[in-house]
């Protein structure tokens, strides 16, 4: 599992203080080692000069073997003394060199170990990293045939917009022409209306008239007028009838109109 970001900065930071406070690391090592050295030579030299020094302070009168065997010995086990501590040094610093050593292969194994993470890391950051473009190919793709989509719903849109506006022209026509046409049809209504009306006021006036002559007609048979003078509706002459019929008008009135209209041959 990858690490936070944080947490990474912050590792990538302490490495790189550590290859700064170790990159003089050999440097300090050697010079110490020198030191060493150098105390041990002059630890040895002063163990030599102390021998000589020694050798030298005694007494003439001895035997020539006893001061040859007497300078041999001091100035040997100073020499001796200081080869062991050499060898003791030099076993010393075999230890650190092995301790060192299994401590750089037990690093070497833990980085080898790190190594293969980040490389299995790596690994899937690619495999991820690959699926992402194949994402986002997809995606662009998508995004391409919704922009081609969108333009061709918006030519669509302007198409239909155009045609509304012409149908709406074309309904202002129609509505116009229509309210025309309702004037018109009011003035001929209305006209019809008016020579429906003078028609029923001449039958009217004909039925009066019939009327009158018929009340005459009655009267003059009462009177004793000619028998042979039969009346109009038993002469066979003929008979008015008039038949009135309500006609509703387009503002919801009633208006009478004639329906049915007989004359006789002399009406």
């Amino acid at each position: 599992m990858a690490e936070p970001s944080w947490q990474e900065l912050l590792r990538l930071r302490l490495i790189e203080r550590d290859a700064k406070e170790s990159s003089f690391s050999s440097v300090i090592e050697q010079y110490r080692r020198l030191a060493q050295q150098t105390k041990l030579l002059k630890e040895r030299n002063a163990t030599l000069l102390r021998a000589v020094n020694s050798v030298k302070s005694s007494p003439n009168s001895s035997a020539t073997s006893t001061a040859a065997s007497s300078e041999e010995n001091p100035i040997r086990a100073a020499y001796l003394a200081s080869l062991e501590s050499q060898i003791s040094s030099l076993r010393d610093e075999l230890a650190t060199v092995y301790k060192t050593q299994g401590q750089n292969a037990q690093r070497l194994l833990a980085m080898n170990e790190t190594l293969r993470e980040k490389e299995e890391l790596a690994r899937i950051d690619t495999e991820n990293l690959r699926k992402v473009k194949d994402e986002l190919a997809v995606l662009k793709r998508k995004v391409d045939q919704h922009a081609e989509l969108m333009q061709e719903k918006d030519r669509t849109v302007q198409i239909l917009h155009d045609e509304i506006s012409t149908l709406q022209l074309e309904l202002g026509q129609i509505e116009e022409r229509n309210q025309n046409l309702q004037k018109d049809n009011a003035k001929l209504l209305q006209r019809w209306l008016d020579a429906k009306q003078a028609e029923a006021n001449k039958m009217n006036e004909a039925n009066a008239f019939y009327e009158d002559m018929r009340f005459r007609h009655q009267a003059n048979a009462k009177n004793g007028t000619n028998g042979s003078d039969a009346s109009p509706s038993s002469s066979g002459k003929g008979e008015l009838k008039v038949n009135h019929q309500e006609t509703e008008t387009p503002d919801g009135t009633l208006s009478p109109t004639l329906k049915n209209v007989n004359l006789t041959p002399n009406g």
